[in-house]
């Protein structure tokens, strides 16, 4: 599933001759495009959907939706790692981890 997801404009720049910015989805930080609102500015929120900020939106609405996505497990599903989201939903422990211990075992080679 592909959400428009609202994030706080932390910082605004230029890239390639685009107007871009650094937004934080509840402590998920991407790239985004903001060619479709010119005048946003670092602070404000908006709606962002497959990278590109479509609607300016008030910072309450901004936190109960994050909060509300968070609870139903869509930031997860939305920001998650592909690879282990797809382990998951087949029923397997995805094989690597942080830390050595949730490492899957290495296959030992014969010579």
């Amino acid at each position: 599933m592909c959400l428009a997801v609202p994030g706080r404009v932390l910082d605004i720049g230029e890239k390639d001759g685009t107007r871009m910015a650094t937004v934080d989805f509840g402590g998920v930080q991407k790239e985004v495009c903001l060619e479709y609102l010119p005048d946003l500015q670092v602070g404000e929120y908006a709606i962002v959907h497959v990278g590109f900020a479509l609607q300016r939106l008030d910072e309450e609405s901004a936190r109960q939706t994050l909060e509300l996505f968070a609870q139903l497990g869509m930031l997860q599903e939305e920001f998650g790692d592909p690879w282990e989201q797809a382990a998951a939903a087949a029923g397997t422990d995805w094989p690597f981890a942080d830390d050595p211990a949730g490492a899957a075992p290495q296959e030992e080679v014969q010579q």
